[in-house]
């Protein structure tokens, strides 16, 4: 998670009298926290999160996990300077190598790629049934993600998805249990999103939809398999996309996007 995640709101010497501000992206990882929970944050960068987590009374405590010593010394600075070195531990951890069974019922993965957060489920088996929530945030190949949640007894309790700064980001919430299988819609752009109308996924959805579009206009009349393959891929993206929009009805549609700064 990065600096420029994060504000620190309030002015003077003091910094530990400062309240952190958090992006709205994660704002949003923490509102699917659980009060009372013992969370891991993996991937913690500056800790900022646990901090939060901490001092707003919804985490009970928490441990800052990063595969870099450089990270944890910035976590473990900031979480003196708040004082709460006793319900926030830092370990040097390669994902949840470093996380044993029982001192976590939640893990927090946010701010990376689809197939790194899929590689941190694969080599965390031996938490799965001690850790209740999985709070993921991938920031690329979100359909991975769900494929493997989805094969793997996993459901999808919840997602929401936001745009921040031009970019979309989407948290979902993972829990043991049963999920029906996926289809190409739901494993690209979410079964809850798609089933609740999300308003920001539409918008997501125009944006590809003009972005799928364009690129299938650049590869009209160029020859060679590797031309017709991209084709056939982008096709089906598009009318995934046109599908999952026309799910919204008419009324939506007209009511035009929703808008995103920066984009």
């Amino acid at each position: 998670m990065s600096e420029s995640a994060v504000r620190c709101a309030g002015r003077g010497k003091d910094r530990s009298r400062m309240d952190i501000k958090l992006s709205d992206r994660l704002e949003m990882v923490v509102s699917f926290v659980l009060p009372g929970s013992c969370v891991a944050d993996v991937g913690t960068d500056h800790g900022y999160v646990p901090i939060v987590l901490v001092k707003r009374g919804i985490a009970a405590r928490a441990l800052a996990m990063d595969i870099r010593e450089g990270p944890l010394a910035r976590a473990r600075e900031h979480i003196s300077r708040y004082g709460l070195e006793g319900q926030i531990g830092t370990r040097l951890s390669d994902g949840v190598r470093g996380l044993e069974p029982g001192e976590a019922d939640t893990v927090i993965a946010a701010g990376m790629g689809g197939e790194l957060i899929v590689h941190i489920l694969r080599e965390g088996q031996r938490l799965w049934d001690t850790v209740g929530h999985w709070i993921l945030s991938p920031q690329s190949e979100p359909e991975k993600v769900r494929r493997y949640l989805q094969e793997n007894g996993f459901r999808i309790a919840g997602e929401r998805m936001l745009c921040e700064d031009g970019k979309f980001y989407v948290v979902m919430d993972a829990v043991r249990g049963e999920m029906e299988p996926l289809n190409l819609a739901q494993a690209v752009y979410g079964p809850c999103l798609i089933r609740e109308k999300d308003p920001v996924l539409y918008d997501f959805l125009k944006r590809e939809e003009d972005a799928l579009s364009r690129i299938l206009d650049g590869l009209e009349g160029r020859a060679g398999k590797k031309a017709a393959a991209g084709r056939d891929q982008i096709r089906e993206r598009l009318a995934c996309a046109r599908y999952t929009m026309h799910l919204y009805g008419d009324e939506y549609a007209a009511a035009g996007r929703t808008g995103c700064e920066g984009g």
